[in-house]
């Protein structure tokens, strides 16, 4: 039942947005200027998303505690650094919240978990450009070369999040 179980959430949480499919890559994007970029400062480019499996969350401020069990499984597996990465990519313009009490909280976080990449979009350009979920919390599991391997909008069941893991691991 477990292994039909995986097959399903596999099935569920295969890429459909803006014509990709699992195995195919993300076109480039850059984040910067007035349509956000990295919290410490500077552009954000998704040409860096390759030479380490990536694991990209694109989150709506207000829906930041959907995926806590996926978080401390990620933090659980204490995957090596020169091989994994993380980055939070934040859609500040999914919220009523201001932006300025959402920069203020990103840059603690970023001092507290400094093996994350912090990023603004202020713009929802992820919501245009790669057909990412808008006022939602979408995980995004990509290969060294930058292969998406796993795309899923929303809370990930366990299933789902023993999937990511697994993946996550057969790519190091």
């Amino acid at each position: 039942m477990l292994k039909l179980s995986i097959v399903v959430s596999l099935l569920l949480a295969t890429p459909i947005f803006a014509g990709l499919q699992s195995g195919q890559t993300l076109p480039s994007i850059e984040i910067s200027g007035e349509s956000g970029g990295l919290v410490a400062g500077g552009a954000w480019k998704s040409q860096t998303l390759v030479n380490k499996v990536h694991v990209l969350f694109y989150v709506d401020p207000d829906e930041k505690e959907s995926n806590l069990k996926l978080e401390e499984a990620l933090s659980d597996a204490k995957f090596p650094r020169e091989n994994y990465q993380s980055v939070a990519i934040i859609n500040m313009a999914a919220t009523w919240l201001p932006n300025f009490a959402i920069a203020s909280s990103l840059e603690s976080k970023q001092k507290k978990y400094p093996n994350t990449i912090y990023v603004k979009d202020l713009k929802k350009v992820l919501v245009s450009g790669w057909g990412m979920g808008d006022d939602s919390y979408n995980v995004l599991i990509l290969s060294k070369q930058g292969k998406i391997l796993f795309y899923k909008k929303g809370t990930l069941n366990q299933d789902e999040i023993n999937l990511a893991i697994k993946l996550i691991n057969e790519n190091l």
